[in-house]
């Protein structure tokens, strides 16, 4: 067998700075709008981006940051958070954003387990860091993310972001390096033990970023403008800080402040055409628009993700306000996209409820991505739309290794997802369940995500979640917790009536419980564990 022989290109390595210096040298002038905690509009350019991130890199060599250390965030979305994501990272660090919606004592643990060296924060989190200030002893020093002027009292010794920068100049040389150095940390939301940490490296972020842009996937370009309302702090805001300045789309960055009020007002003052966010946020926006009637004039797609979105929810943006939902999945352990979900050209003239069935499945894989499901023994299983197993994935941007891991999650050089799926004859996905929300009865799979979009095309429903209670003959039977909308009025008997026709006869739960709200994780998930643990002895009626 022949040798093979190595191409002649240029081995420029795949950096996150590389993308920023893109973005600065080929679309300088583009604007990156933010709502600042202080509360004004801040504007500028990614030529300005590039400067100030270069002041940063400086202003973290001069507090003795090396390579390869740990420097913490605790920010929303905002220009100075994307100039921290670019400065740590170029220079070589390792930037760790933190989720601040988690328990103080799961924040604690992340930035020890993270060893950070430093921690930004945005001012509205000043409480938070009193309060991890005396239990973080590696913590070096804690960066307020403001000027002099809004610097607040506090018993915790604070440094001034603008003041770190004033003192330096924007000489600075993006230094080169291998392309698999660690860039940035992410902890996954710790719902069952501790948050488990993933390390990203230049080159999965530079590559993720691509996959990201492509037709198929987010569909970014220049002549977008983008508003990330899915935070910073979840899993680097789905890549969007990294992809769209990869394309040198128009950029705006919504605070803290995402009700639907305030989403709104952006969308429309600053011509936003694309966003990404969970489902939960979109319902505050929906919500608004109905209640004030309102049009969107220019954003015309939004990804969503985090969970399943509801057909109800889908219909609505499509056939009301005609834009268009991109259902998305992926994981922190992913960077995080997986698949996207997209009409093919073979799908053109298929019947508008057919066409209705594929876009409510969370799509197929785009290129760095590689999935198939398995049965119980751990064998591959056909790509029929009906056969249902274990989701697992691989790829250039899927993790190997937990970080500070003893132990490899993986099966065979495979990720287990955690979610249970179908994938049908042109590979779109179709997510059942995670594997421990599945509710088995009699022996047979009930999906807890089809029960629950089902009952949200209910009009007096909120949201919905689909949990198992214990059940004497079938094992498991689905329970149906709801919240109503406003004002609504609804029995019992009327939402079980609701499935008539929609599901089969024993998916239809087997009772029903109005509450005044679903518990959800840091990351806008329905904390479904809770659920179980609150109805871990409800009866139904039937089964009494």
């Amino acid at each position: 067998m022949a040798s093979t022989i190595p191409g002649q290109m240029m081995h420029v390595p795949l950096l996150i700075s590389s993308i920023l210096r893109h973005a600065a040298r080929h679309h300088g002038d583009t604007e990156i709008v933010s709502r600042r905690i202080e509360g004004d509009i801040h504007r500028y350019t990614y030529r300005d981006l590039q400067q100030r991130a270069r002041q940063l890199a400086k202003a973290l060599h001069a507090l003795g940051v090396e390579p390869g250390e740990r420097v913490g965030t605790l920010a929303w979305n905002g220009y100075r958070h994307l100039e921290i994501y670019y400065a740590v990272s170029g220079a070589g660090s390792v930037c760790h954003t933190i989720n601040p919606r988690l328990f103080p004592e799961q924040i604690e643990y992340i930035a020890n387990h993270a060893d950070d060296r430093y921690v930004f924060f945005d001012l509205t989190f000043l409480p938070l860091v009193e309060r991890l200030a005396p239990h973080c002893p590696q913590v070096r020093g804690w960066v307020a993310m403001t000027d002099r002027a809004h610097m607040p009292a506090s018993e915790v010794s604070l440094l001034c972001y603008e003041e770190l920068l004033d003192a330096q100049d924007s000489d600075y040389a993006w230094p080169e390096f291998d392309e698999n150095t660690a860039s940035s940390l992410c902890y996954t939301s710790g719902t069952t033990g501790n948050p488990k940490g993933v390390l990203y490296s230049h080159r999965s972020t530079v590559l993720h970023s691509y996959g990201a842009a492509l037709p198929d996937s987010m569909a970014l370009s220049a002549r977008d403008c983008v508003l990330p309302v899915v935070p910073m702090f979840h899993v680097n805001a789905w890549g969007l800080p990294y992809a769209v300045p990869l394309t040198g789309a128009k950029l705006v960055f919504p605070g803290k402040d995402l009700d639907g009020k305030s989403l709104y007002e952006l969308f429309e003052t600053e011509g936003v055409t694309f966003s990404a966010g969970v489902p939960t946020v979109w319902l505050g926006l929906l919500d608004h628009v109905k209640k004030n009637g309102l049009r969107f004039n220019t954003l015309n797609r939004t990804v969503i993700g985090g969970s399943a979105c509801a057909p109800a929810m889908i219909r609505s943006f499509e056939e009301e306000y005609g834009v268009q939902v991109i259902h998305a999945w992926g994981m922190s352990e992913m960077s995080p996209l997986g698949t996207l979900c997209k009409l093919r050209v073979k799908h053109a003239n298929l019947p508008r409820e057919a066409q209705r069935a594929l876009l409510e499945k969370q799509g197929s894989a785009i290129y760095g991505v590689d999935l198939k499901i398995v049965g119980p023994d751990g064998q591959e299983l056909p790509w029929d739309g009906e056969s249902f197993g274990d989701l697992l994935v691989r790829g250039p941007w899927v993790i190997d290794t937990y970080f500070k891991g003893d132990k490899s999650p993986l099966v065979n050089g495979w990720f287990p997802t955690g979610d249970v799926a179908t994938i049908d004859a042109d590979g779109y996905v179709h997510i059942t369940d995670r594997s421990k929300d599945v509710i088995k009865s009699g022996g047979e799979w009930i999906s807890s995500i089809d029960v629950e979009n089902v009952v949200m095309a209910h009009p007096a429903v909120h949201e919905a979640a689909c949990i198992a209670i214990s059940h004497p003959k079938w094992d498991e039977r689905p329970l149906l917790v709801i919240v109503k909308k406003p004002g609504a009025q609804v029995t019992r008997e009327e939402i079980l009536k609701f499935y008539d026709g929609r599901v089969a006869k024993w998916w239809i739960p087997d009772d029903v419980v109005f509450v005044d709200e679903i518990p959800h994780t840091a990351t806008g998930k329905m904390q479904k564990l809770k659920l179980r643990e609150q109805f871990k002895d409800y009866v139904a009626p039937a089964s009494a």
